[in-house]
């Protein structure tokens, strides 16, 4: 059990940690769009409850690490 679970170094843990609003203002995107391309990728944070039963929305919010940014603008980048 505790061996299938792998921990992220440090570095990971402690850098920089964009918002979807915050990323969406550096690369002149909506954060909507930014919220697409980073719901499944990787690494990222995600912060909230999905298929809620209550009858109300749900929402996730996402903290995008900085080395996940980089390598996203990379992959698209080509």
């Amino acid at each position: 059990m505790i061996s299938e679970i792998k921990l992220k170094p440090a570095a990971v843990v402690f850098e920089r940690h964009f918002t979807a609003k915050e990323l969406a203002a550096l690369w002149a995107l909506d954060k909507t769009t930014i919220r697409r391309l980073f719901c499944d990728e990787p690494g990222v944070l995600k912060i909230g409850k999905a298929n809620r039963r209550d009858g109300k929305r749900d929402y996730m919010s996402l903290r995008i690490p900085e080395s996940v940014a980089l390598r996203v603008h990379m992959r698209r980048s080509v």
